[in-house]
């Protein structure tokens, strides 16, 4: 349900979609279920053309698993009749639904010339400071998912980064995620195009190559307000809820000016894709009891050439909002005055004792953190229903 109470019928939601669509702006779905693949919701997403693609982490991975009800019952009674160990058991649950989601959102792919219809999720976070481990897992899932709109989720860390471009060069998509700052950005974009030119000197179609940086947008607001409300002041609190819109927009300048380089002018000369950038982290925490709009962070980063990924929830927030207000098309890039009050903003966090680079490299932790502690819960729930026996289900 939208910001008006009222929830858009399928043609007004598909109109909105299509006209995102003209203006190069693409919405992907955040989370991927064995419920939402086999209740057939997200064919009908993919189908009414509301979403153009879906990511997916451990952690919603875990939630499905824990509510899947019977979607998960037959296959993990296989594994467990076959004693599978909970490690191969995870990735073989994994394997399924990305292939199912995949051939799904193929349709999508084959019509955008596979700019959209990409199934992103990531790899083992246990890995993302181990470049060799990390290419080596990617590699084992790219082969066993064996779909073109398959997309591997590296962190943006040092090791991940190196991972990313040896994964590029030998013809796997990637998502450079955890990206939370501008010099973070721009280490992702210099690891792009060096796995691109990589991949050329191989003899690959750059063109068929396709990648995404992901800036996990709420993440910011939720430690810097935490930080400003300690301050108290009324100059903090006027800076409240604005940084992380400003950190994303500072991130999208500088991805603009990055295509007029000639390194990037010489690769796309040769048909490589910009790596776009994807919005995450775009629902609002706590939006009821806030009285926030649940479409504060999707609504103003809808922006041309770029992704935001959504919760269904949040999806139809900003259809409601859109058919509320006729939007005729998403923003264009932002102007010039639009980046010089972003960096503004950035910088008068300095005010307030807060290092913005700082705070990019302890989110950056605290997410791996995050992203850790749900893959030892997914094994334990795997742990656990494999040890129920052949009649296992999925746990609650």
């Amino acid at each position: 349900m939208g910001p008006t109470g009222r929830v858009p019928a399928p043609a007004e939601a598909g109109a909105a979609s299509r006209r995102r669509g003209a203006a190069g702006v693409s919405v992907w779905l955040d989370g991927l279920s064995r419920q939402r693949l086999a209740g057939g919701r997200l064919a009908a997403l993919a189908r009414q053309g509301r979403i153009a693609g879906v990511t997916s982490d451990p952690a919603f991975l875990a939630r499905s698993l824990t509510g899947g009800g019977p979607y998960y019952t037959g296959q993990l009674g296989d594994l467990a009749e076959r004693g599978v160990p909970a490690e191969r058991a995870l990735k073989a649950l994994a394997i399924h639904d990305i292939r199912w989601a995949c051939d799904i959102l193929r349709p999508v792919h084959e019509a955008t010339a596979g700019v959209d219809g990409l199934v992103s999720v990531t790899l083992d976070p246990r890995l993302a400071h181990d470049a060799e481990a990390t290419l080596a897992e990617a590699r084992a899932l790219w082969r066993a998912v064996d779909r073109r709109n398959a997309m591997l989720g590296i962190p943006a860390t040092a090791a991940g980064l190196t991972a990313l471009s040896a994964c590029l060069a030998e013809g796997i998509n990637v998502n450079a995620t955890l990206v939370l700052s501008a010099a973070r950005h721009r280490q992702a974009a210099d690891a792009y195009a060096e796995g691109l030119e990589r991949a050329r000197t191989a003899g690959r179609h750059l063109a068929s190559l396709a990648s995404v940086a992901s800036f996990p947008v709420s993440r910011i607001d939720t430690a810097v307000d935490a930080l400003l409300d300690r301050e108290g002041t009324l100059e903090a609190r006027a800076v409240r809820g604005a940084v992380a819109v400003a950190a994303a927009r500072h991130v999208h300048e500088q991805y603009e000016r990055m295509l007029d380089e000639p390194r990037w002018h010489a690769l796309a000369a040769r048909g490589a894709r910009p790596q776009r950038l994807l919005w995450t982290a775009t629902a609002v925490p706590d939006a009821g009891a806030s009285g926030l709009l649940p479409t504060r962070y999707a609504a103003p980063l809808l922006t041309r050439g770029t992704v935001t990924a959504v919760t269904e929830e949040t999806l139809e927030a900003l259809e409601a909002l859109e058919a509320l207000e006729a939007v005729d098309a998403p923003e264009a890039p932002a102007g010039a005055d639009t980046y010089t009050a972003a960096r503004r903003l950035l910088g008068h966090l300095q005010w307030f004792g807060i290092d913005h680079g700082e705070l990019a490299l302890r989110l950056e932790a605290e997410a791996l953190k995050e992203l850790n502690d749900a893959w030892h819960q997914l094994l334990d729930r795997v742990t656990l229903a494999l040890d129920q026996g052949p009649s296992a289900g999925a746990t609650g």
